[in-house]
């Protein structure tokens, strides 16, 4: 979750935590989990109500690439994150 808010906050997208109603859900334009094992995953719908156009949205799209670049070497390393291997 943090590298989440991190790699957010380096690409100039605002970043709120708070709680909110599951009704906004509904007409989010894109919704994305993140996590250890979930690693940063789009939300394509909610009850079955589509999210956005049902499709990875941009943002999300964008996270994934700085994220999954980390490990491919396209996205620098600028917190010491990553430990090389010998």
């Amino acid at each position: 979750r943090n590298s989440a808010m991190v790699l957010a906050e380096k690409a100039g997208i605002d970043i709120q935590e708070q709680s909110i109603p599951r009704e906004m859900l509904y007409i989010a334009d894109e919704i994305f989990l993140t996590g250890t094992a979930a690693e940063i995953t789009p939300v394509r719908s909610v009850d079955r109500i589509a999210v956005g156009n049902g499709q990875r949205g941009d943002l999300t799209h964008q996270l994934q690439n700085s994220f999954f670049g980390l490990f491919k070497g396209t996205t620098k390393d600028e917190w010491g994150w990553l430990e090389p291997l010998e």
